[in-house]
């Protein structure tokens, strides 16, 4: 398909950039405000944050219980209660565990000090011989220093004496002191865990009335969307802890269970090790799958155990992420993951540990948020996994680039999903809309105008041999009228004798095909939207022919190839606006040719078409799939009369 671009006019006018106002700066030195805030009141904020995504995961608890008729707060405080149980069998667990394999571990010594010297010896001791050698080649190589000579007779008792060392011993501690150092490291978690503990009460309890104060405070005036988006966030995060909390304690039991067949020491503490750890993102189960390796390296001979538990983190990693996950949160968690590594270092430089842990859940509500606060939806769109182009933006920006591959690889991607009619409508129609409109305003220099057009030339061709999922055309009344009354002179004619049928010079073949006449108007884009109508025309089984605008324009009333089609096209994405030249067509066209349907399209419909023809008016197509059913109508009923025709005459 050769196409010829428009002729260049006068070079465009690009418009400079707006100018940055103070809606940028203020937005700007809020948020450094925020960051400043969040890490200098982490010691305030941190038990609270943890209070709230506490209170998100016992909120389906609670809810349960008191469908059970049980009163609000005997729920809480059993939901609470089983919250700090947990906690406390968890930790439990893992200092009876930690005591067990510090006892187990001088039953592996020899083990582990033969791995240890093992591994010296082909990694530290093959470098140390190295050095030796390169050391003694050295040596051998540079000339050796003379000794300084030692200092004799009276330089020798005027020399400065040696300082005698000094120690200085401390005091016994006392029991009281003893006991502080051995209780003050357990003191500051006791204490945040109680402060969290009581917070997510009162939270639980003041459920609904901290909900209309969060409406008050930040969207009085639109308490529907504030409204739906503190019910995303909150139905959101707590599906996400709820999920989060049953596939890592899965996990972790698969693990435990695992290891404990393979044979390695303290099975059950490096379950509740990786379930605890598979709430960092991406790097948690692996930290907790090195411990497991290396302990299992260490304690036997062979290297056997090391690589049965490594295969086991393997495969439980794999269908937790690649299964379980998907099933439970959807293809979609709500973050992108170049979001979730950024979330973990932010999140872990502001508040530690706990920051690294609730990086996930903390990003996901921001991002959830900006979905309905205009002034955070920058932030979804960063660190959201929504794409942040459309489809038809992101065909326009592969058009500006240059990279018609890029736009290819695009639509056979969306073709596996859409059908052809659709891709062209919903991508291409409105990338095309979006280039016209830079046409329009002058932003596009001839020579980029130039490109496009020949990127999306490249792009049509290669889609002329392109299937996507099979088209359903919906069709109108008259259409289907038309349809019915060709099928019942096509069952008449087959009722007639052979001889009538063979007599006339058409034949069945030769009537269904019909000529369709694809006028592009005289916008930038129009000659290739033509040829877009043109290929699929061809592939709804009629006989398309394309005309230039400037040979349509200076043709004659008995031109063979526009005389003999019955239907034409006018196709330009100017249509909408009806500019004089569209109109001067859709007139002169109709002089020309009374008697032929004429469709009009695309880019919406035409304003103050006149109404003119035997038919009564022209048919406007907004689109390609209205132009190409507004086509196969008239080519139903152009059947459908050369039928009557043929009975008639026969």
């Amino acid at each position: 398909m050769k196409l010829s671009l428009p002729p260049h006019g006068r070079p465009n006018r690009v418009y400079p950039p707006g100018t940055p106002g103070l809606h940028g700066l203020a937005s700007v030195i809020t948020g450094v405000v925020v960051v400043c805030a969040l890490y200098f009141g982490r010691a305030v904020l941190i038990p609270i944050t943890l209070s709230v995504l506490l209170s998100f995961l016992l909120a389906p608890l609670v809810q349960t219980l008191r469908r059970l008729h049980m009163g609000q707060l005997p729920s809480i405080f059993i939901a609470v209660l089983f919250a700090l149980a947990t906690l406390l069998a968890v930790g439990g667990l893992i200092g009876a565990q930690l005591v067990q394999l510090a006892g187990d571990l001088p039953q592996y010594q020899v083990a582990i000090e033969q791995k240890i010297e093992t591994v010296q010896e082909k990694t530290v001791g093959r470098a140390d011989s190295l050095m030796k050698r390169a050391a003694a080649t050295l040596q051998r190589v540079a000339p050796s220093k003379p000794n300084p000579p030692r200092p004799t007779g009276r330089a020798a008792r005027n020399a400065p004496a040696v300082p005698t060392p000094v120690e200085v011993h401390e005091p016994s501690p006392t029991p009281l002191q003893l006991a502080q150092r051995a209780l003050s490291p357990a003191i500051a978690p006791l204490e945040t865990t109680f402060i969290v503990l009581v917070v997510t009460i009162f939270i639980l309890l003041q459920r609904e009335d901290l909900r209309d104060r969060l409406i008050s405070l930040f969207g009085s005036r639109d308490l529907h969307r504030t409204t739906t988006a503190i019910n995303d966030a909150a139905g959101r995060l707590s599906r996400y802890f709820v999920a989060q909390l049953g596939v890592n304690v899965s996990a972790g039991g698969v693990i435990a269970i695992g290891l404990a067949i393979i044979g390695v020491p303290g099975a059950l503490l490096f379950g509740v090790i990786a379930a605890l750890l598979r709430f960092v993102p991406y790097i948690g189960i692996w930290i907790a799958a090195i411990l497991a390796v290396f302990l299992a390296a260490a304690i036997q001979p062979q290297w056997t155990m090391a690589v049965y538990t490594l295969i086991l983190f393997i495969v439980v990693d794999v269908v937790a992420g690649q299964v379980a996950e998907p099933l439970l949160y959807g293809h979609r968690s709500g973050l992108s993951p170049l979001a979730v590594v950024v979330a973990a270092i932010f999140w872990s430089w502001l508040w530690g540990p706990v920051g690294l842990v609730l990086s996930t859940p903390l990003t996901l509500c921001v991002v959830t948020l900006g979905r309905y606060a205009d002034r955070l939806n920058f932030l979804t769109v960063l660190l959201g996994d929504q794409p942040a182009l459309t489809p038809a933006q992101t065909f326009y920006q592969r058009l500006l680039a240059d990279d018609p591959h890029e736009a290819i690889v695009q639509a056979e991607r969306l073709l596996r999903e859409m059908s052809l009619i659709d891709y062209y409508d919903k991508v291409a129609l409105e990338g095309l809309k979006l280039a016209r409109n830079d046409a329009m305003r002058g932003v596009l220099m001839p020579e980029q105008l130039a490109r496009v057009n020949e990127s999306l030339v490249d792009i049509v061709e290669n889609l002329e041999i392109a299937d996507g999922v099979p088209e359903r055309l919906s069709r109108a009344d008259p259409v289907e009228s038309a349809g019915a009354a060709l099928a019942s002179a096509s069952a008449d004619l087959s009722e007639r004798p052979e001889s009538h049928m063979s007599a006339h010079p058409h034949s069945r073949a030769e009537t269904e095909k019909t000529s369709v006449l694809c006028v592009p108007g005289r916008g930038a884009f129009d000659e290739v939207t033509t040829a877009i109508a043109v290929q699929l025309l061809g592939r709804q089984g009629l006989a398309p022919l394309m005309a230039t605008h400037s040979g349509y324009r200076s043709a004659r009333a008995d031109e063979p190839a526009f005389k003999d089609a019955p239907i034409i096209c006018i196709v330009s994405l100017d249509a909408p606006e009806s500019p004089p030249y569209l109109r001067n067509m859709l007139r002169r066209t109709r002089q020309w040719r009374p008697r032929a349907t004429l469709v009009v399209g695309v880019g919406g419909a035409p304003q103050a078409v006149p109404e003119m023809g035997a038919t009564g008016a022209s048919h406007a197509a907004p689109t390609f799939r209205a132009m190409i059913e507004e086509c196969l109508a008239a080519a139903g009923t152009q059947h459908a009369r050369q039928a009557s025709h043929v009975g008639g005459s026969g």
